[in-house]
């Protein structure tokens, strides 16, 4: 049975060697960073709506 509302999963982070380090304007960590911090505001948002379901501390 599939979850209808399943839980948010984490980006990849970038290898090493995704980054060039040529200064960028949009770096990979930059991408990763945006990437965390939305996955991070969906995971709360998620855990408020399945309190039951959260990891136990």
């Amino acid at each position: 049975m599939n979850d209808p509302d399943p839980r948010p999963l984490p980006p990849e982070p970038p290898l090493p060697s995704d980054c060039c380090d040529s200064g960028c304007a949009v770096c990979v960590h930059d991408l990763y960073a945006e990437e965390l911090a939305d996955y991070r505001a969906r995971l709360a948002a998620w855990m408020q709506r399945h309190p039951e379901r959260r990891d136990p501390a």
